[in-house]
């Protein structure tokens, strides 16, 4: 364990906050050991897996920082069409997700290239190009922080939502996940209907794209409108889609009659919300430290040199600006620390 650790390389946002103690965890025994430590239990601590959709506040964070680095992908099951997975928690996303495109497995590959680790991705659910964790989600090992014990989780007892979880709500802060167990399959229809891909297949001549071939355009699409967090802080997509009643969005459609939308099964109605942003006005604007990606709203980023509350006091500005113009609350994925 460590003391006064700069957090800086730990959160994609790049701010220089310092824990106070830091661990970095890389085996399951390493952590059953420091949740029992007097310095877990008496002091605050944080579960932080990538540091990619975390917002520190303060330059000092007055506790434990456990940064989980734990590795290992292993095939549990193979039947038939049938692919069973299991990925530690300190697994890269975007590695993994590649580990099973390139074996031809199905079933993440519309989530490719969205930053971040394993243990992190059921938390939020994540999700992208009309796909989300749960869809392939098949159980996950936790560790209850209280107790020391193992327990397993099925998908409907993580209860699943936008961007959500029972690790969100009810047991936010309760469980440390330890590994993901992923169903996955050899064959299946491709989702190409969300976003842009099928006009950037068209564009570069790809009429029947490979399972490679479309996890490879979702990762040039995103490189096209998301910073490198190596040169420029953020913490990707900062701002939850908004889902709005199907009345509201049919009054916003009179004013805006190319309102970008999806239909959701329940009958209501998502609005992207880097759309509602950019018509805001905010799409590219700049403070000194701290300010709106050029090249999409939705990304909030930080130049260097600033502070979480500058990015925190940007967020509520553009938050009151969409509702004035647009009566629609939109809401922050990243997790204010």
């Amino acid at each position: 364990m460590k003391t006064n650790v700069n957090l800086q390389p730990y959160n994609s946002f790049g701010f220089n906050t310092v824990a106070k103690y830091f661990i970095e965890i890389d085996d399951i025994q390493q952590l059953e050991e420091s949740i029992r430590s007097d310095i877990f239990k008496n002091e605050r601590h944080l579960i932080l897996s990538g540091g990619n959709n975390v917002l520190f506040q303060n330059e000092f964070f007055d506790g434990l920082v456990v940064f989980i680095n734990t590795k290992g992908i292993e095939t549990l099951r193979e039947d038939g069409n049938e692919i069973v997975v299991r990925a530690q928690a300190g697994e890269n996303w975007t590695d993994f997700v590649r580990f099973t495109v390139e074996r031809g497995w199905h079933g993440l590959e519309n989530l490719a290239h969205i930053p971040g680790k394993v243990g992190a991705a059921p938390v939020q659910n994540i999700g992208a190009y009309g796909m989300e964790l749960k869809d392939s989600f098949l159980q996950c090992e936790a560790i209850e922080i209280s107790t020391g014990e193992k327990r397993i989780f099925t998908k409907n007892e993580c209860c699943f939502g936008y961007r959500e979880s029972v690790f969100k709500n009810e047991l936010k802060g309760q469980y440390i996940i330890t590994s993901v167990d992923f169903l996955l399959h050899k064959q299946t229809e491709l989702k190409l209907d969300y976003g842009n891909i099928k006009s950037y297949l068209e564009q570069n001549g790809i009429a029947s794209p490979t399972l490679l071939q479309l996890h490879d355009a979702i990762c040039a699409i995103r490189d096209a409108k998301l910073p490198d967090v190596k040169q420029i802080g953020s913490a990707g997509s900062f701002f939850k889609n908004p889902v709005i009643s199907a009345e509201q969005f049919e009054t916003l459609k009179l004013a805006y009659p190319d309102i970008p939308h999806y239909d959701e099964p329940s009958g209501k109605v998502k609005v992207p919300a880097g759309w509602l942003i950019e018509q805001a006005g905010w799409k590219g604007w700049r403070d000194e430290h701290v300010g709106v990606y050029e090249k999409q709203a939705l990304v909030l980023v930080h130049f260097g040199g600033g502070s979480g509350k500058e990015i925190v006091e940007l967020a509520k500005k553009i938050q009151q600006s969409v509702f004035d113009k647009f009566g629609i609350s939109i809401v922050p994925e990243v997790n204010y620390i």
